[in-house]
This record gives structure tokens, sequence and C-alpha cells, in this order.
């Protein structure tokens, strides 16, 4: 209860600009530490809505990128290789960039079947240049959509009840739920595409 009312307290400064600010280098922080970024990007979705949320996001994942991938590539460049022996996937990754370089950055990062921040460490050790790593960083714009969307859906379902009361508007309510299936489907289908160029991109036996 303690930690719910901390949270209710802190709501309403997350929300202002001040807290929306702080909400992108505590984000790159959290890219750069490693961590998963969905549950971070469903909070800022809740937080601003779909299309700010998405904004505060991809500007804190682009700084976190940036950094996890210089660390990689040089001061942490041993233990990045030691931590990546036990992702045979991301291995291949490291090793499909170095080769086909913005493209296969691309692809991957469209695809969420790849850990974005595992990723970054990925790229850091390939030959892949800081100019096509950065442009890369633009595939993460729909999962970033998806995700923040999913959250200030999350935010809008305590409300559902007054819909089924008829005390809210119910249109804004599903169209919102439609835009984010659409998402859903879009990021199904580019994923879907990424994993199957990425296949075609390994040499044969």
């Amino acid at each position: 209860m303690a930690d719910l009312s901390t949270l209710q307290a802190l709501w309403p400064v997350l929300q202002s600009p001040a807290g929306a600010l702080a909400f992108v280098p505590l984000y790159a922080l959290w890219v750069t530490l490693l961590l998963p970024g969905v549950w971070a990007s469903m909070l800022a979705g809740a937080l601003y809505g779909t299309w700010w949320g998405s904004l505060i996001v991809f500007v804190g994942a682009c700084l976190g990128a940036e950094a996890a991938f210089l660390l990689g590539r040089h001061w942490l460049r041993d233990w990045a290789q030691r931590r990546l022996v036990a992702l045979p996937k991301l291995q291949a990754v490291e090793r499909a960039v170095s080769r086909e370089g913005l493209k296969l950055v691309l692809l991957t990062r469209l695809s969420p079947a790849f850990p974005f921040s595992l990723l970054n460490l990925a790229y850091g050790l390939s030959d892949v240049s800081l100019r096509d790593y950065t442009l890369g960083l633009i595939g993460i714009l729909p999962g970033t959509i998806l995700f923040c969307g999913l959250g200030a859906l999350a935010g809008d379902a305590a409300r559902f009840g007054e819909v089924l009361s008829g005390e809210a508007d119910a249109t804004t309510w599903v169209l919102r739920l439609v835009g984010i299936l659409a998402t859903v489907a879009v990021v199904w289908l580019v994923s879907r595409a990424a994993r199957q160029a990425l296949q075609a991109s390994e040499p044969s036996a």
C-alpha cells in the first residue's frame, strides 16, 4: 500500500514538463544498464500518452543505445564478448551486421525478437560504423509506438467501468483500441519480414 501511495503522489510530478524532461535521461540510464525497456515504455505511454510518450522514449532510448554501443566497442569490450558467448543468436547478429551494415541494423531493430539493450552490445562488437548504427535506430519507432500505446491504453483501462456505464466517451476508447491492434499487426508483419531477411542473409553451410 505504501508503494502504491508513493506512486500516486509521484504521478502528477512525473506528468509535469519537468518530470517529462527527467524521464529522458532516466530512460537512457535504464537502457545503458541493459535493463528491458518494455515496462518503462508502457509507463511513459500511461504518463504522457501514445505520441508524447513515444517521443520521450525514442530520445531516451537513442541516448542510452549510443552509450551502450560505445561502452561495448571501447571500455567494456572484453566483458561484452563474455556476455554474448551464451547468446548464439546475438553472435550471429554481430557477424551479419559486420557484413551488411545499416541494412541489418534496421532489420534487427524492427524485429522485437531481438532484445534492444543486448543488441547494443552486439553492435558495439561488430564492425558496423557509428553512423550506420545511429541511422538504424529509426527502426525502433514501431515498437516504441506499440508499447507506449499499450501503456496509454492501460491508463485508460481504469475508466473502462465508466465506459460500460455510459459515463465516458466509448468512441474515443474504442478508436484507441483499434489503433493499438493495427499497430500490433504492423509490428508483427514487419517482424516476420525482418526474420526472413535475416535468415536469407546467413551464409549457407
